[in-house]
């Protein structure tokens, strides 16, 4: 099979990783790629929000299979246009994406055929926005609707600062994302992340991680994109996959389809762990980053397989395997990051830190003048695969401190609950 491959970051990594180790494959292309993605795949230059001339690619290629890998061009339809070109592609339509596209359009759904999430209130003016919050008070949760890049959602623990977060949204800082607002109760529990290969019909259960969103320590600071994340998550145990498939993915699933929309793709539900049970955070609609980069570490099988099976509708007659041991990643980020990152920092070390067997995937890397530099906010991600999450966090760490960049940093924190879990379980 000839495969493309769109996307740049550490999950595009992840997946080439993953998809070049296939014996189906014959030849992978990438867009626009990173130096890492270029060791798996041929990287070419396509301007993404050109479907035509994606198109125009896939046909003078003969490409198989498009897989496309950030949410923004899928929100914009392009699983659609190249369809309609007759060409084959994992991921959601533009109308099924919006369950990433639009937090209110997945609020109203949950509503719509019960269920369990935050109770919340949709704004389109500051005005009407600004009473609900007064009246409501703190903790709170400000969304902007649209996508915001992972920068539009504010966990709020006092009123001022759900003031301030909502005067952002509609002051313009997160561009047309922000022109409406979703205001959440503040949920309390312990987050995971569950994923989902879906073909329109069947939601087949594709692992499940914990992300570490706040850039400091402790889970304090600013939310990011993810500073690292581990799979599996202790707290995902059987019974709460099965709750989470019966009272949020399957009615979603349902739901969707009645509404015209079958969702085809990865289902990311982001969970809330409450004393009553799962309740959705939100969805995304495609792979989670970092989380998919510890799923493809455990993954026993061979993911091009489980694609292709999602694209012809045949998950009723597919199964998942996956590694017993735990995978851990940790994000090197330039210093500045979430704010501005400081670019052009040389990057060493890396043949170095994969010497044991960690696997560093790029995420934010450049060659400049030979020498691979850092060319974003999150740069790499170093990911390990260990008997229990403690000691994947072991040799994730140790990697990690093989490499030469006094330009980066991280948390050295990635993978405390579950490592917190199993020292209670040893003693």
């Amino acid at each position: 099979m000839n495969v493309l491959l769109l996307g740049s970051g550490g999950r595009e990594h992840a997946l080439a990783w993953k998809i070049a180790a296939s014996p189906l494959l014959t030849k992978l292309y990438a867009s626009p790629g990173n130096p890492g993605i270029g060791g798996e795949a041929e990287l070419v230059k396509l301007d993404v929000a050109d479907h035509s001339a994606v198109a125009a690619f896939c046909q003078e290629k003969k490409i198989d299979l498009v897989v496309v890998g950030p949410e923004g061009p899928l929100v914009a339809g392009i699983a659609d246009d190249l369809r309609a070109w007759g060409i084959r592609v994992f991921g959601p339509s533009g109308a099924a994406a919006r369950l990433e596209g639009s937090k209110g359009f997945t609020k109203d759904l949950c509503a719509r055929y019960d269920i369990p999430t935050a109770a919340y209130g949709r704004f389109g003016d500051l005005a009407s926005a600004r009473a609900y919050v007064e009246k409501t008070g703190a903790p709170i949760v400000i969304k902007a609707d649209g996508l915001a890049a992972g920068k539009g959602v504010t966990v709020a623990m006092t009123l001022p600062e759900a003031l301030a977060a909502l005067d952002a949204c509609f002051d313009g800082s997160f561009g047309a994302a922000g022109a409406e607002v979703v205001v959440e109760d503040f949920l309390t529990g312990e987050e995971a992340s569950f994923f989902c290969l879906c073909d329109g019909t069947t939601a087949l259960p594709f692992g499940t991680a914990q992300d570490h969103k706040r850039v400091g320590e402790g889970d304090t600071g600013p939310n990011t994109g993810g500073m690292g994340a581990y799979s599996p998550a202790p707290v995902m145990t059987p019974e709460m996959v099965e709750r989470t498939m019966r009272e949020i993915i399957e009615p979603t699933m349902r739901g969707m389809a009645e509404l015209g929309a079958p969702f085809a793709g990865i289902l990311f539900a982001g969970l809330m762990i409450t004393d009553k049970g799962p309740k959705l955070i939100e969805y995304n609609t495609r792979f989670g980053d970092p989380e998919c980069q510890v799923l493809m570490m455990r993954l026993k099988d061979d993911l091009l397989v489980l694609l292709n099976a999602a694209v012809d509708g045949q998950l009723a007659h597919s199964s998942v395997r996956w590694r017993d041991e735990a995978a851990l990643t940790v994000v090197m980020a330039a210093r500045g990051y979430p704010g501005t990152p400081e670019k052009g920092s040389v990057i060493r070390g890396l043949e170095e830190a994969a010497s044991d067997g960690a696997q560093i995937f790029h995420a934010g890397t450049a060659i400049n003048g030979g020498a691979l530099v850092a060319n974003g906010g999150r740069v790499l991600n170093v990911t390990a695969i260990g008997a229990t999450v403690g000691e994947a966090q072991k040799r994730a760490y140790a990697a990690l401190d093989r490499i030469d960049w006094p330009q980066g940093f991280c948390r050295r924190d990635i993978g405390w609950q579950a490592v917190a879990r199993e020292k209670v379980g040893a003693n």
